[in-house]
């Protein structure tokens, strides 16, 4: 399964499994950015990603957290 920017909830997911030590409220932006590309499905053009979007995957991470 390929993953695009508007996976949001697929990318929460797995970034949960491959981090579940980082504090999500506090990330920095530039790392999310990072770790969403390197997420071993993500096939997305690194440029087509926004604050809005990083917004949505922080939330979606969150609430997958709980």
């Amino acid at each position: 399964m390929a993953l695009r920017w508007t996976d949001v909830q697929e990318i929460a997911a797995q970034l949960e499994e491959a981090h579940p030590e980082a504090d999500v409220v506090n990330l920095r932006f530039t790392d999310l950015w990072k770790w969403v590309q390197e997420l071993e499905e993500f096939t997305d053009d690194p440029k087509r990603s926004n604050e809005k979007i990083l917004e949505a995957i922080q939330a979606a991470w969150l609430e997958e957290r709980r």
